[in-house]
């Protein structure tokens, strides 16, 4: 497939473009003189800030001043109850669909589904491994290089230190996890970071302060030098573990984590976690432009890529004023 990769300031212009293209009411296909264009939206849950502030945008960019009537769902990280929520857009003849999948598999069914009622459907954030004639794009970010970029900070810090390593993963069999992982570990091959331990956190907070008392419990403070979480809010619930546990984190336990939400970049800037790789949670218009285009039978790509950045200490600090979510 071919991929459009938006960095930066391109970011924004496209957006800009983006909020233009479905700025009045009606201007899908479908949607018929003043008629609202109606499009369900399969959210994960509610796991993290992450996707609290990637929620925002999809619900301001799916907007009435933008012409269209959202009808919302969020699982739970409930996959069963996602592919139930997306049945029901179905029933309900909704003009299109935006999914942002809990797990990658499982989705065969539904999506044919969906096209065989002539639905449009639209994935954000998360992929699938279904055949990719069953939706019509997908926006987001790359999950893998996200990987790569942390583990090549660990690979550079700790080259050939003797480190051992305990791994928060996400949402077991979900995208960000799976690539996530793939990336961080083609990063560190040949280095002396070793893992010793790695367990689901679910992308919560809870969960990782959970799982990182376990950790805490096997190895002792003393035991584990370096946390390499799939995302801030379980570095977060890490932080406490440790500190609880009489342990400094970002300096007796070495942390890097992905997503550079503000709490997170707040920590960064602490010196609690030592290295954040962005995962930019702002894909509404984004989505929303390709609805549009879709309907109006217009093509478009297979694959957006959002370009993410990386933090430091220092760099948190100069952007962390000015950062939207």
């Amino acid at each position: 497939m071919k991929n459009r990769i938006l960095a930066g300031a391109a970011l924004l212009g496209a957006m800009a473009l983006v909020a233009t293209g479905c700025a009045s009411p009606g201007n899908g296909a479908g949607a018929g003189g003043d008629e609202l264009v109606t499009v369900g939206f399969a959210q994960t849950g509610s796991e993290s800030g992450w996707r609290s502030a990637n929620t925002e945008s999809m619900k301001e960019a799916f907007s009435e001043d933008n012409g269209f009537e959202l009808i919302f769902n969020a699982a739970d990280n409930d996959p069963a109850a996602q592919i139930a929520a997306v049945r029901d857009f179905i029933s309900r003849g909704v003009d299109a669909i935006v999914i942002a999948p809990i797990v990658e598999d499982g989705w065969d069914d539904v999506l044919q589904e969906a096209s065989d009622a002539g639905i449009p459907v639209v994935l954000e954030d998360r992929t699938v491994t279904s055949s990719d004639d069953l939706f019509a794009s997908w926006v987001g970010l790359d999950f893998k290089k996200e990987g790569v970029t942390a583990g090549e900070w660990a690979a550079e810090n700790f080259a050939d230190t003797p480190t051992k390593m305990v791994v928060l993963e996400g949402t077991t069999g979900s995208a960000p996890a799976n690539d996530r992982a793939e990336g961080f570990n083609e990063a560190i091959e040949g280095t002396a970071i070793e893992t010793i331990d790695s367990q689901t956190g679910d992308f919560t907070r809870d969960g990782g302060k959970t799982v990182m008392e376990g950790f805490l419990q096997k190895y002792g403070v003393d035991g584990i030098d370096l946390l390499y979480a799939h995302n801030d809010d379980m570095a977060l619930g890490a932080i406490e573990a440790i500190e609880a546990a009489g342990g400094v984190p970002g300096e007796d336990i070495k942390i890097i984590s992905i997503d550079a939400v503000h709490d997170g970049m707040q920590a960064l800037v602490d010196g609690k976690i030592n290295f954040i790789v962005e995962c930019n949670p702002l894909l509404g218009e984004l989505a929303a432009g390709l609805v549009t285009d879709v309907l109006d039978g217009k093509d478009v790509e297979k694959e957006v890529y959002v370009e993410d950045q990386s933090f430091t200490q220092e760099q948190a600090a100069e952007v962390i004023d000015s950062r939207a979510y």
